[in-house]
């Protein structure tokens, strides 16, 4: 997908209506569907935003921006995510939190990047997670200044978030988890599950 054929698609990503969970939960794990709304509320989840960042790359095709998580003692260790996280008090709106956690996270100033708009909530059970997605853009490559938070920066091509030969069944085992499959994304060879899949798959539906 050139880029600016993704650009000039803009208008109808902040007008079309967004798949919600019909769009997540093609790519969601069993487990999570066993999550009503009404139980969600009552586990009283913290807050946190991501940023789903498109942009050009050298030969003007369109990308976007994940990252593989550093190492740590928690329930998200080495994953593949969205730069974000938490929300501060310093934050006025989710909004600002995606934007500062992407600029602590991977360098990129909020200034170089337009808000298209405010995506689904998408519920994380392992951790007690409400997050909120964003999706934006940047005009131009940014230069990523990852910290230490992050351990790789990976750019994907959009096309092939859209390519449906990308979607897999993975075998997982986590502390939460044991010997189940998941629909996961590959992409550049990294196997992408979990919330950021259900993300990933709300956006593949509003931009096809």
């Amino acid at each position: 997908m050139i880029f600016s054929d993704f650009t000039n698609q803009i208008q109808r990503f902040q007008n079309s209506p967004l798949g919600g969970l019909d769009s997540q939960f093609k790519l969601a794990p069993e487990l999570r569907r066993k999550y009503t709304e009404e139980m969600i509320t009552q586990k009283s989840p913290k807050k946190a935003a991501v940023l789903a960042l498109f942009y050009p790359d050298k030969q003007n095709k369109t990308n976007f921006l994940l990252t593989q998580r550093a190492s740590y003692n928690g329930a998200h260790s080495a994953q593949i995510s969205f730069p974000g996280g938490k929300v501060d008090k310093i934050d006025i709106n989710l909004q600002q939190t995606a934007l500062r956690e992407t600029y602590e996270e991977v360098g990129v100033n909020n200034k170089d990047i337009t808000v298209i708009r405010q995506l689904s909530n998408t519920y994380i059970p392992p951790s007690n997670f409400l997050v909120t997605p964003f999706i934006g853009f940047c005009n131009q490559k940014p230069t990523f200044n990852p910290n230490n938070e992050v351990a790789t920066i990976i750019e994907v091509l959009a096309q092939d978030l859209l390519d449906d030969d990308n979607i897999v069944y993975t075998p997982m085992e986590t502390s939460y988890m044991k010997n189940i499959e998941v629909p996961s994304f590959k992409l550049n060879n990294y196997i992408v599950w979990g919330a950021t899949a259900m993300m990933l798959s709300e956006i593949k539906d509003l931009i096809k």
